[in-house]
């Protein structure tokens, strides 16, 4: 692994233009993922805020959270849990709706995967309306969490996510921004 290599993480990110639909600009992490030197970094940076406190548990949304989240915990010595799309986890679940740009979605976390008053951050790739990121925040309350923070690898502040967060409370770190959606 390479590391205290820096980089410059969004030179890392391919942006392709009309995916999935015209006037959407789409930001690909895979070509971030696949630098090993941008990889590390990035989980570095993510974990940045989170050294020098107790955190119980990093809790990853489905799917590219998982990668991101997953590692994270391990750098900062913590647990991992995931919160998936409905239908996906084997016991039993909280459960939250949230919407979409066309209609609404349900995410769940398992019911016994955090204890109340674990200290937890939620962790995505990217931010954009936070419709998602909203609805896991609600899913750790629901399981009574200690919200310490998010953390998220791409803020598209047009849209606003960062900041519905930040009026729930949560304080929240993206480590890069891109203008446009």
């Amino acid at each position: 692994m390479i590391r205290g290599e820096r980089v410059n993480l969004k030179d890392t990110i391919r942006t392709i233009p009309d995916f999935p639909k015209p006037g959407i600009m789409y930001r690909d992490i895979t070509t971030l993922l696949t630098n090993r030197a941008a990889l590390a970094e990035t989980i570095q940076q993510l974990a940045a805020p989170y050294r020098d406190k107790t955190i119980d548990n990093v809790v990853g949304i489905e799917a590219r959270g998982f990668t991101f989240g997953a590692a994270l915990a391990v750098e900062i010595g913590a647990g991992f849990v995931p919160i998936r799309k409905a239908g996906k986890l084997p016991f039993d679940t909280y459960k939250q709706d949230y919407q979409l740009e066309y209609g609404t979605d349900t995410m769940e976390i398992h019911a016994d995967a955090i204890r109340k008053g674990e200290r937890c951050v939620l962790v995505d790739d990217l931010i954009a309306t936070g419709g998602t990121a909203e609805a896991g925040v609600k899913l750790l309350r629901k399981v009574e969490a200690e919200i310490v923070g998010a953390a998220f690898v791409i803020d598209l502040p047009e849209l606003g996510g960062l900041a519905k967060l930040t009026k729930m409370g949560i304080p929240v770190t993206a480590l890069m921004a891109f203008d446009g959606h």
